[in-house]
This record gives C-alpha cells, structure tokens and sequence, in this order.
C-alpha cells in the first residue's frame, strides 16, 4: 500500500548543468492566503512597489487583483497603480485582492540556478587535516529546513538533482523514499522517451500523468488557526 504524500508543495528537476527542466506544484496543499476587501477614497493602507510586485508595507503580503482583475507590474487599465489609479477618487469603491505571491517561472529557474551553485560548494571535498582515517564523500545538500518548509535534494550518478518541497510534518525518510519513486518515473517515463533529449526541459505526457498521479492523491494542508481574513 502506497502512502499518500501529504504536505508537498512542489517538485523541480534541474540539470547537471544547473538549468531547471521540469516543475510541479502540488496546487491543492498550498494554504489559502488570499484576502479581498472593497475600499473607499482615500485607501488607508499603504503600499509600495518592489521586486516586480506591488505589496502592503509591513505586510509581506502582495497585490494580485484589481475589480476581479489579476495585475501584473504596476499598470491596470494603461494607469499606474500607485501613482495614477489608487489617487484618483473617481476609480472608488475599489476592490483589491491580496495575497501571498506565487513564485513566477523566472523566479524559479533563478532558484534552480542558485541551488545548483550551492550544491557544487557543498560537494567540494575539503580536508584541511588529512588524517589516516579513510573520510566518506561529500554529498552536497541531502535537505535543508526553515520554520516553514522542508527542501529535500536526490541525486543518482546522472547528476540531475530533483528537489521535493514539503511541509515538516513527514519525516525526512518518507521524502526521501518520494524523491526516489519520483526519479524512477523519470527513468521509466522521460529517459526512454526516444523523443526526449539530456538536459532538455522535459515534455512528455505519460510523465505528467504519472507524477500528478503519485503527488496529487493528497488533500489540502490545514490552515493551523490563521485566518487571513483579519488582515486589513
């Protein structure tokens, strides 16, 4: 009987050579963040643009929506947002919609290029005091962990690294059986694809049916009491 993997947010498969070929967000265990509010003039919270997003200072939460219409940059309806369409009482009641912002797919083939860098450093076989004692290998990076998320790393001896991020709840061994389960489907599914090339993003159907059906048999991620709703 196969254990359902509760809790995993995201797979991504990245290249020996540190490009990123493959990525699947486990849609249904992201927590809801969203919040949606109608405003009256003047907007008596205060916002500011950084990093390509415009966001709630203080917050850390991110504009995504205007009248039910999701914005990207800092324009909506040939105005800017900040200095053009929310000064203008006219455009009022307004409704905005909030949340936590998703990473866009730039963000994650930069986040896949800096992982691989990091990996290479963590590999690096550094004895300052050779001893006599035989040293194992360095492996790079198994896992890391924050408060929030679990990051799991497999690599075979192909050199393609696949990444499971997770929750905390599962212990690291469960994960790590899911990574490999992951990587034979991508021997089974991508590698004997006659069409499919090395180091190339993978397009196969029988691969995304095959992974959507091993990560997606899992329900949503409980809300642990916070309530976004009380956040403006």
């Amino acid at each position: 009987m196969t254990t359902k993997p509760f809790g995993v947010y995201s797979i991504y498969i990245i290249s020996k050579s540190g490009g990123l070929i493959y990525n699947y967000d486990v849609e249904n265990n992201f927590p809801s963040t969203e919040v949606e509010k109608t405003f009256s003039f003047p907007l008596d919270i205060k916002l500011e643009y950084n990093n390509q997003r415009i966001n709630v200072i203080f917050v850390g939460y991110s504009l995504l929506a205007i009248n039910g219409d999701q914005i990207v940059g800092r324009r909506y309806n040939d105005l800017d947002i900040l200095d053009q369409f929310l000064t203008d009482e006219a455009n009022y009641p307004v409704n905005l919609r909030f949340g936590l912002p998703r990473l866009s797919t730039n963000e994650k083939i930069v986040m896949a290029s800096m992982f691989h860098s990091m990996y290479a450093i963590a590999a690096l076989q550094i004895n300052p005091r050779p001893t006599d004692r035989q040293t194992s290998p360095a492996t790079g990076i198994e896992f890391m962990e924050t408060n929030n998320f679990r990051l799991n790393c497999f690599q075979p001896m192909t050199g393609v690294k696949f990444l499971l991020i997770s929750d905390l709840n599962e212990p690291k061994q469960n994960k790590d059986m899911l990574l490999k389960k992951i990587y034979e489907l991508y021997s089974d599914y991508a590698l004997k694809n006659p069409f499919y090339q090395l180091d190339m993003p993978i397009r196969c159907e029988l691969f995304d049916i095959n992974i959507s059906q091993l990560l997606e048999n899992n329900g949503p991620l409980p809300n642990n009491g916070d309530s976004s709703s009380n956040l403006f």
